[in-house]
């Protein structure tokens, strides 16, 4: 109990350090640049304590919990030499986490209204419903394809640097075909599954793998599977405008 005490005042701290610098930049901004009073300030601070309180429990959970989890499974799934479940595994890993992730629902509904704005889509609420669900569902199953390169590469040692710029040559045609308006929703789809959820679990899942393999190294095989599910979610959401703008 102690020691859990210890590790949640330590996260604590971390997370009072890293909002720090926003809350003076915003601070500045405001007062010196912008120079208006800052309305409501006893909320202000009140929902900056909700925040600060609210990412310390999430580190300290995915620490405590979701980041050994994904480790040991991966570990013991090699170990069990079961290819099939440990793709199976890694796919649903990477699909679970980004269809619930909430930059995702956000940058999903934008979407939808942007789409609705520029006459893609209906303007109706079952359109831009329609719309947003797909959107996650294509950015969650990129997201799950990845995770199955990764895996693939740590399993069959392939170079990271060469997939990574082949990868990024084809997002570069896809570029050229895609629709201008999904560009800039492909690439910011592309940022919204490196966040606090998919990544401690993604890496967990590298790590784990990298770790359980005779011939492999933790620091230098275990990672990587990041840049595989932030580059796949740009290139299905560059081919997932082209085919509805074809349909």
């Amino acid at each position: 109990m102690k020691n859990s005490l210890i590790a949640l005042s330590r996260d604590a701290l971390g997370s009072l350090r890293d909002l720090t610098p926003i809350v003076l930049v915003i601070g500045v901004f405001q007062i010196w640049v912008i120079k208006q009073p800052v309305s409501g300030f006893v909320s202000l601070i009140f929902g900056a304590l909700l925040v600060l309180a609210g990412l310390t429990f999430f580190i300290f959970g995915l620490r405590l919990a979701l980041f050994p989890i994904g480790e040991n499974l991966a570990h013991s799934l090699a170990k069990k030499g079961s290819a099939f479940w440990l793709f199976a595994f890694a796919f649903v890993l990477g699909f679970g986490t980004t269809i619930a992730e909430p930059a995702l629902l956000a940058v999903a509904a934008e979407a939808a209204a942007v789409a609705v704005d520029a006459g893609a889509i209906a303007a109706t609420d079952e359109a831009k419903a329609n719309y947003a669900l797909g959107l996650r569902l294509v950015v969650a199953l990129s997201v799950g394809v990845a995770l199955l390169i990764g895996v693939s590469r740590i399993l069959a040692n392939w170079s990271l640097p060469v997939m990574i710029i082949g990868g990024y040559i084809l997002v570069v045609l896809a570029t050229t075909i895609a629709p201008s308006e999904i560009v800039g929703v492909a690439y910011d789809s592309g940022g919204v599954t490196t966040s606090t959820v998919t990544v401690p679990l993604v890496t967990a899942l590298g790590v784990g793998l990298a770790s359980s393999l005779k011939g492999r190294n933790a620091m230098t095989d275990g990672f990587g599977l990041i840049a595989f599910a932030s580059l796949t979610p740009i290139l299905f959401v560059l081919l997932y405008g082209t085919i509805l703008e074809w349909i």
